[in-house]
């Protein structure tokens, strides 16, 4: 691999533990991002944080392969669930991205990115096969890794990954109604967040590889988990972490 992989996290408590695994990271500050510079088991990395929405992860991914030469992205975080049987503590990695805000109607059909012809974007299928396998590694030891108590609290019964379609727009989805309406409109769609799609984006301009797993934290309705900081610290920081050391060590 002639360039770094990036590691990228949607929230500071992933990137922390992302950032706790690295020994010899250094920042460098570009564009109003700071970016760690370091090793993780063998590989030249680059971790940072993706910015909320959109936007700032299409200005987070373009400075990762401008600045950085990265040769590939890898990207965790949190999503609402969306399909039947997606449940809080599942994982979803993602095969294809779509904007589901984006509508520039009549001129273009719904959800196409206008000067592209298409609606959803891929991610690499090899990076995310070796995704899914580390996926699948975290959850089959998830006791040991979380701990008996973590998993009664979250209820969490036999996690699984799911592989497929991830929705991504600029509006937090958190009422019954809001996630209904995008289940009828995207039938197909596993979950819902807000930065992947842009990410997918810059990389298909670039030719860069990339691979994104979401950790379900709610099902994106009236019912979304009132926790939310203590299943990010507890559940969804240790997937990114155990997840992300599975994918390096191969």
């Amino acid at each position: 691999m002639a360039g770094p992989t990036a590691l990228v996290s949607a929230l500071r408590e992933e990137l922390a533990t992302v950032l706790g695994l690295m020994p010899d990271e250094q920042q460098q500050v570009f564009g109003g991002r700071t970016f760690w510079r370091g090793h993780l088991h063998g590989h030249d990395v680059v971790a940072v944080l993706s910015g909320i929405g959109k936007v700032a992860a299409a200005t987070t991914a373009t400075a990762l392969i401008e600045r950085f030469g990265v040769q590939r992205i890898v990207f965790t975080g949190v999503a609402g669930g969306l399909a039947p049987g997606v449940r809080v503590g599942d994982v979803v990695v993602a095969r294809q991205f779509l904007q589901h805000d984006m509508d520039a109607s009549p001129i273009f059909p719904r959800h196409e990115v206008p000067g592209y012809g298409r609606s959803t974007f891929d991610a690499d299928a090899a990076l995310t096969d070796q995704l899914v396998r580390a996926s699948d590694m975290v959850l089959k030891d998830l006791p040991a890794l979380l701990g008996d108590e973590v998993m009664r609290t979250f209820d969490l019964q036999s996690p699984r990954c799911h592989l497929g379609l991830l929705l991504s727009g600029d509006r937090f989805v958190s009422t019954t109604a809001e996630s209904a309406a995008l289940r009828e409109d995207l039938p197909t769609a596993l979950a819902v967040e807000m930065e992947g799609a842009a990410f997918a984006q810059v990389c298909h301009d670039y030719g860069v590889p990339l691979a994104v797993v979401r950790t379900i934290s709610d099902r994106a309705d009236d019912a979304a988990h009132v926790d939310f900081p203590r299943f990010l610290h507890e559940v969804a920081s240790r997937y990114s972490g155990a997840i992300v050391e599975a994918l390096l060590r191969g």
